[in-house]
């Protein structure tokens, strides 16, 4: 490769870009004279399925990868010596991309000095508002205010312990959780529902506690019946899938915990693949641990074995085919790097929008970087909620911060299951450390544990049942519910945003900027961190650029006039205060409208997802290539005004739509055909989701988005060409207010018409 420093790249060679679907990049290639010769970008982009399909190959067949994935893309000549082209990104996943310059009559490439550029890009829907609401099924059971009161005494309880009883008090299940949702999604705003582990786990020999660890899974593809109502009905499974309906009914999502690093003592893996468990010398079975603690109840799987990734890609699969939309990963700093990349590729062949979430707590931030950068993690823990004071933070956010711009985001969670409760130490601390963790998020990635709202003290105790304080009338409900409205609803919290600590003088305070470049909006944000003492808050004026004193709190709507003193603003601010200061009045409209809009989207957030659509179909007519004259942001609003006249009018080859309707409730009962090249378009007077599957593959699935007239659609690009016709299978779920109709309705896809045969011999 001949490199040579008169070449200048944007971006720079060795960056790091993190984008989400629906956005576009623009390379330009500066050269310091104006050369004759042709400008290249060499990338992968736009070959995710080919980047996929190389990556399980090497595990299923063993083949060595060949880099099918790269090609070349002409640059367009803009002045006489820069070059340009502009990509859409339009597929989710970790790509790499350089410029080279050919000198006329020359065949050697030239190449700006550096590595490739990284680009990671995220599901459009996580563009902002990632707000996540981690519940604990067994919590919301009749333990949930702290009322329940067991028919027998502590002491009769022990007494059974110790003659080798299981004693199991009643738990939690799936639909005490779903009567809570409309509380969780409509009142907090929250987008994402994170569960703890779901399956069955050890009740009598290698239990933990009273009711037996979560963590310590029997079987990695089945619900814990405690988890659900005695209903000769529904089975537990069926009662899970009731709890997924009811989210996606409230347009949010579910992300479920898988512990894949290990097992539940006995699980039903030590009876059909004992060979995947790691043990010692002597035959002894190892256990994990981590903070110098053993979990003696659980069994470490071996990942040297590739037999055993292919099985726990098949477990994810599992549970995205019954609508999960994500997984938190528990400990998932503990598996190889290489079996990630592995099982997130096959569940991206069919499911491409699937969330994972790193807990890589207590890991190396190298191996964190790896995972989000390069496995195909989308979000991982950040540990801001392990530094306390002033100092802790000024070492530890910056790290946190640059991992967010350029890898995957941090996600900021005020309080998890694995620590003390903040209100065990005092309400003030706890409300001032929740608004803290969200006002200084990434894209809106932030996240609390159950009972964080209502102030709870107890402990989470993953082995028993803790009270969450729920329905209390001390509480941070109303707080909350603004944070994530602020989240939702203001450019600042979402892609596109620079962020700044601008603090100045002594004291247990912080001062950020958060400035969205698009917008030209900012918002300074101010925490004291003493929850006991109050502290004079400073920072420079010329910093913020915000020089008028008078600034409006848009958590409680309030007027703030701070003090000037030379060229700095002072403020003092109360025991654990937070304000988020704005100097721009309309905003304060914005937060208040976006709370009444619950829970519906956010706008930014489907503004991105109409933007991702239209690019697609724009891919599909014109190949990946410069974008020229198209305009997203304009082509988005006309595909949500009509989506089959988009499509005709992006068609280059006549003044056909090429789309195929299909509506509800007219056609599930006759079989739709889908000629080669042709849109699939639904259209339903609801919001719903819908996948196309072959047999139990799916090709492809789609959320709804909303129609201008009140309904909704999905648009469905048209399949490869196939050599001969296939039956499908269209499977919708309809959210109607009073329940979810799960619907399948038969689906032809044909072959092109110079593939058709014709039987000619008949007996």
């Amino acid at each position: 490769m001949t490199v040579y420093d008169w070449l200048e790249q944007l971006p720079h060679p060795g960056s790091r870009i993190l984008k989400f679907r629906g956005d576009t990049l623009t390379f330009t290639l500066t050269l310091d004279q104006p050369y004759q010769g042709e400008a290249w970008l060499r990338t992968n982009i736009g070959s995710a399925s080919t980047i996929r399909r190389e990556i399980i190959r090497n595990v299923d067949r063993e083949e060595a990868p060949l880099g099918r994935d790269w090609f070349d893309l002409p640059m367009i000549r803009v002045a006489p010596m820069q070059f340009r082209i502009t990509l859409p990104l339009n597929e989710i996943g970790h790509f790499e991309a350089k410029c080279f310059f050919l000198r006329e009559s020359e065949t050697t490439p030239v190449w700006p000095p550096g590595s490739n550029t990284a680009v990671n890009v995220e599901p459009a829907d996580t563009c902002c508002a990632n707000i996540i609401y981690n519940a604990f099924v067994r919590q919301f059971g009749p333990n949930i205010n702290g009322a329940f009161q067991p028919p027998i005494k502590p002491s009769e309880i022990t007494a059974l312990d110790d003659a080798g009883f299981a004693v199991i008090p009643p738990s939690g299940t799936f639909r005490d959780l779903i009567k809570k949702l409309d509380f969780i999604i409509g009142d907090l705003g929250c987008r994402y529902l994170q569960l703890l582990p779901i399956h069955p786990t050890p009740t009598t020999y290698g239990r933990m506690g009273r009711f037996g660890s979560p963590y310590a899974a029997l079987t990695f593809t089945a619900v814990d019946p405690a988890l659900a109502e005695f209903d000769p009905a529904a089975t537990p499974l069926e009662q899970f899938i009731e709890l997924v309906d009811a989210i996606h009914a409230r347009n949010a999502n579910i992300i479920i915990d898988i512990a894949i690093n290990h097992t539940g003592w006995a699980a039903s893996l030590h009876e059909s693949h004992p060979e995947w468990l790691v043990r010692d010398d002597t035959g002894q079975i190892e256990v994990p641990g981590a903070w110098g603690v053993r979990w003696e109840d659980l069994t470490k799987l071996d990942y040297t074995q590739k037999d055993l990734w292919v099985y726990m890609a098949e477990v994810f699969l599992t549970w995205c085919r019954r609508g999960v939309d994500g997984f938190r990963c528990d400990a998932g700093y503990m598996i190889p790097v290489k079996a990630w990349i592995y099982i997130i590729a096959r569940i991206r062949e069919q499911y491409p929008d699937t969330i994972f979430l790193l807990e890589g707590l207590g890991g190396k931030i190298s191996v964190t970087r790896d995972l989000l950068n390069l496995a195909g993690f989308n979000w991982a823990y950040s540990e801001l909620f392990q530094n306390y004071d002033r100092g802790q933070i000024e070492h530890f956010l910056p790290g946190v911060d640059e991992i967010s711009t350029h890898d995957g985001i941090m996600v900021h969670f005020a309080e998890t299951h694995d620590n003390l409760r903040l209100a065990a130490r005092s309400e003030t601390y706890a409300r001032m450390r929740t608004a803290f963790c969200a006002l200084f998020s990434h894209q809106g990635g932030f996240g609390f544990a159950n009972g964080v709202e209502w102030f709870a003290t107890e402990k989470i105790n993953v082995h028993n049942s803790p009270s969450l304080n729920w329905g209390s009338p001390v509480n941070q409900v109303d707080n909350i519910r603004r944070l994530n409205a602020l989240l939702r609803s203001h450019p600042v919290f979402s892609d596109n945003c620079e962020n700044r600590m601008i603090q100045q003088g002594e004291g247990n305070f912080l001062v950020l900027l958060r400035f969205h470049a698009r917008t030209s909006k900012k918002l300074v944000i101010l925490v004291n961190l003493d929850d006991q003492m109050a502290v004079t808050a400073a920072w420079n004026t010329d910093a913020t650029g915000m020089t008028n004193p008078g600034f409006i709190n848009l958590s409680d709507g309030e007027r703030v006039l701070v003090d000037q003193v030379d060229n700095r603003f002072v403020l003092n601010l109360a025991p654990g205060e937070v304000l988020c200061l704005t100097q721009d009045e309309s905003e304060l409209a914005l937060v208040n409208h976006e709370i009444q809009r619950f829970p519906q989207l956010p706008d930014r957030v489907l503004r991105q997802r109409y933007r991702a659509k239209a690019q697609e179909v724009f891919i599909f007519y014109n190949k990946l290539g410069d974008l020229g004259s198209f305009d997203p942001d304009s082509a988005a609003q006309y595909l949500q005004r009509d989506p089959k006249n988009f499509c005709r009018r992006l068609n280059p080859n006549g003044n056909e739509p090429k789309v195929i309707t299909w509506r509800w409730p007219q056609d599930p009962t006759r079989e739709v055909m889908i000629p080669p090249g042709h849109f699939l378009l639904l259209i339903i007077h609801t919001h719903f989701r819908a996948e196309i599957l072959d047999k139990d593959v799916t090709l492809n699935g789609e959320k709804s988005l909303p129609l201008e007239n009140g309904s909704y659609f999905a648009l469905f690009k048209p399949p490869p060409p196939s050599r001969k016709q296939r039956s499908l299978t269209l499977k919708i779920s309809i959210f109607e207010p009073e329940k979810t109709r799960h619907i399948q309705a038969p689906l032809l896809w044909l072959t092109k018409p110079e593939e058709i045969r014709v039987k000619q011999i008949f007996s």
